[in-house]
């Protein structure tokens, strides 16, 4: 058996009141004992750490897949189509193996900054092995996008693979509601809960998307068009928000959680508290794509489970959650919502696993071992991680390993 009891001025268990002179004995891979640092066996190595212990964070929404060759992408300044444009170029020139290197190099990053669970959307395929072999924890996600009804298919025969492929928890990504048919998006709910598999669709992240769903017209009829999609929603649309035709679709649930919810009015937060689906929120993303603000403010008073995630290299600078979340923080209070830091910590935690739908974001005796600790000091421990913990990581540790230290 090996023992090691990790120590810091200030632990965070996410299940009670931040414990001062805290410390967490691991035996192997699980947590056996939370609790002041006084109270912990001697005779077991002891890492004793500054600033603030932390569950190891969740990161609710990424394609850990885009890479550092995508990287600039996130300052090429380029609208939401074109950016998705240019995306679809850059995937031609790889291989299965450059599809790994990428999804590694993105891996790396989230460990280096206390990320130790994903959301890891999949779309090409070869790079699904990746996050599980790393040992971080979550579900991969394979995302289905630019399938009509005639490109069916064949879009499952690659799904079925995919599925078959990785060894951590797999759900599946009905891309959005503009890139799929009618017909499509529901034959992926179905599929999904027929498994037993989670879903996570991008929902309301774009004005353009918007019109599609209300209208059928602008910028993604433009797409559709040229490239011959025979989609439902085209010239006509459904009338009605995104959000709600997601939710007439079976889109939403208490096993889904979406990613983005940016133009949302409060009718469509309703819904989404009504079917208990989670949103994984993507500040710094949004801003880079010129997708618009989530109405963050509104989510929290109202009582929407919350959950934060990077999306990718290709349209962030960098995949450290802690940045992600002091993006949010600063929107949340310019929309008027003071102090919203230990509720954002939640995010990272408590609700990226309730949007998982996994038992994650704690320190508690009997979870597997993965916490983080950030060099930050400050009388309000959430607010220091906010203000303070980007760039920050002292240590990572996965299933009782020491994956990162700084």
């Amino acid at each position: 058996m090996t023992a090691t009891v990790h120590a810091a001025p200030v632990v965070l268990t996410m299940t009670g009141p931040p414990l001062v002179e805290g410390a967490v004995l691991v035996e192997n891979d699980l947590v056996v004992q939370v609790g002041p640092r006084s109270g912990m066996p001697t005779s077991v190595r002891v890492r004793q750490w500054r600033g603030v212990l932390t569950p190891g964070l969740v990161n609710a929404h990424a394609h850990l897949e885009y890479g550092p060759a995508f990287a600039h992408l996130s300052s090429a300044g380029l609208p939401f189509a074109q950016w998705i444009q240019q995306l679809a170029g850059i995937r031609q020139g790889l291989s299965d193996v450059d599809w790994q290197v990428q999804a590694r190099g993105s891996a790396h990053q989230l460990l280096k900054s206390g990320t130790t669970a994903v959301a890891d959307v999949v779309t090409r395929g070869p790079a699904i092995v990746v996050a599980g072999s790393l040992g971080l924890q979550g579900i991969s996600y394979v995302e289905l996008a630019a399938v009509d009804d005639a490109r069916w298919p064949a879009a499952l025969a690659k799904l079925e693979t995919l599925l078959m492929t990785t060894g951590r928890p797999v759900g599946v990504s009905p891309h959005t509601l503009y890139t799929l048919s009618t017909a499509v998006f529901r034959e992926l709910t179905s599929l999904a809960r027929a498994r037993g598999m989670r879903l996570h669709p991008h929902l309301a992240e774009t004005a353009d998307e918007a019109e599609w769903v209300l209208s059928g017209t602008g910028a993604f009829q433009e797409i559709a068009e040229r490239f011959g999609f025979q989609f439902e929603l085209a010239g006509s649309g459904a009338g009605v928000s995104a959000v709600r035709h997601c939710a007439d679709l079976g889109g939403l649930g208490p096993d889904v959680h979406v990613a983005h919810g940016v133009h949302v009015d409060a009718s469509d937060r309703a819904i989404l508290r009504e079917h208990r689906t989670a949103v994984a929120l993507c500040t710094r993303s949004n801003a880079v794509l010129g997708a618009g603000e989530a109405p963050v403010a509104d989510y929290l008073r109202e009582g929407n489970v919350i959950a934060i995630g990077t999306d990718s290299l290709a349209s962030a600078p960098d995949l450290d959650l802690l940045a992600e979340a002091r993006a949010t923080r600063d929107l949340a209070v310019r929309q008027g919502l003071p102090r919203p830091e230990e509720q954002l910590v939640e995010a990272l935690t408590l609700g990226g696993a309730k949007a998982l739908g996994l038992d994650l974001g704690t320190l508690k005796p009997g979870c597997r071992a993965d916490l983080a600790v950030f060099d930050v000091t400050g009388d309000d421990p959430y607010k220091a991680l906010i203000d303070q913990g980007a760039g920050r990581c002292l240590a990572t540790v996965v299933g009782g390993r020491l994956v990162h230290r700084r």
